[in-house]
């Protein structure tokens, strides 16, 4: 009794945190800032994301979450303790029970390392469900009936590619082509083709900013990028173009169709019918890169739809199964 109960979209590039009867009440990065020597928190989520490139050598701002799983444990329950502190939800009088979502193909040691770093954070259960279908639901799909559900979750570490019918996931794929690649791609682009140096930071602004996997030449945008210069190293500044993104972006992309077609063709005729009737929904902040939906569109012949609210399907999700705790896999 007069518990809140808790959803939590554990992301790679972001946590986002649902509360019962409240909606979704936090957004941050998943970053964590500490000293380097002693150890110590110095800044969490915004504050942290904020040093990431600038800080000097006893400070470490690191992203404890790598490809949709935990690759610090430690840091990753520091992050949870200071997140959910921030939502006053431990203020109530009986623990939260917590529901965090996963990639699709997690395994148990992955599983059990975020349950551990749930429980520490002071959970009375924490319950995983896997991304792909807490996406769906919070796109507002009815996943209950038996008719196919398909959706694309592009987030920071993870891809994953689900067809969903009868409340569960029918066929599915996860890939760890995601956001963070695509920023790699364009760091490592215009590292090899402008010979300039630039951050993680600068890479997600410009793939933000300018970043296309489908040009409309008569939309070409333009932005200027600074960096280290590697030949002289000196402080440069470059101008580079939507269309040199697309070219940065090709393959991680292409395998990404690749995933989407071996998902539909692993699909039962009649379940891939009903695919074709209602498209395939898009989530994830991936999903919100200029001509993805287009690209998909022509490569795959069937309907292709952005949610809504991309970036909070999932935390969205969460919220629909602490309502309804029955249709989470396992319980």
């Amino acid at each position: 009794m007069f518990s809140k109960d808790i959803g939590i979209d554990l992301g790679t590039a972001n946590i986002l945190i649902f509360i019962k009867g409240q909606g979704i009440v936090l957004n941050e990065p998943s970053v964590v800032a500490i000293d380097a020597d002693s150890k110590k928190v110095l800044a969490v989520g915004v504050e942290a994301h904020q040093m990431l490139g600038r800080t000097p050598n006893k400070v470490r701002a690191i992203r404890p979450l790598r490809d949709g799983v935990i690759a610090d444990f430690e840091i990753t329950e520091i992050l949870l303790n200071h997140l959910i502190k921030k939502t006053n939800v431990k203020k109530m009088f009986s623990k939260p029970r917590i529901v965090i979502c996963c990639p699709s193909n997690i395994t148990e040691v992955e599983k059990n390392a975020i349950k551990e770093a749930a429980e520490r954070t002071g959970a009375k259960k924490v319950f995983l469900d896997i991304e792909p279908k807490v996406a769906a639901l919070g796109a507002g799909m009815d996943i209950s009936k038996p008719s196919a559900n398909m959706v694309i979750d592009i987030g920071g570490g993870t891809t994953d590619i689900a067809v969903l019918s009868l409340g569960g996931i029918v066929t599915s794929l996860s890939m760890k082509i995601a956001g963070d690649t695509f920023d790699n791609d364009i760091l490592k682009y215009i590292k090899n083709k402008h010979k300039l140096l630039i951050g993680e930071k600068t890479a997600e602004d410009i793939k933000k900013t300018i970043g296309s996997v489908y040009v409309d030449s008569k939309k070409e945008e333009k932005m200027e990028v600074k960096g280290r210069d590697l030949t002289t190293g000196l402080p440069n500044m470059i101008t580079i173009t939507s269309k040199e993104i697309e070219e940065a972006l090709k393959d991680s992309v292409n395998k990404i169709v690749g995933g989407t077609k071996t998902v539909l063709e692993d699909t039962s005729p009649e379940l891939a019918a009903d695919i074709v009737n209602k498209g395939i929904i898009l989530t994830g902040g991936g999903s919100l890169i200029d001509g993805l939906d287009r690209l998909l569109e022509k490569e795959l012949k069937v309907p292709i739809y952005i949610a809504e609210n991309p970036l909070t399907c999932v935390a969205e999700g969460t919220g629909i199964l602490l309502d309804n705790l029955y249709l989470i896999e396992g319980i």
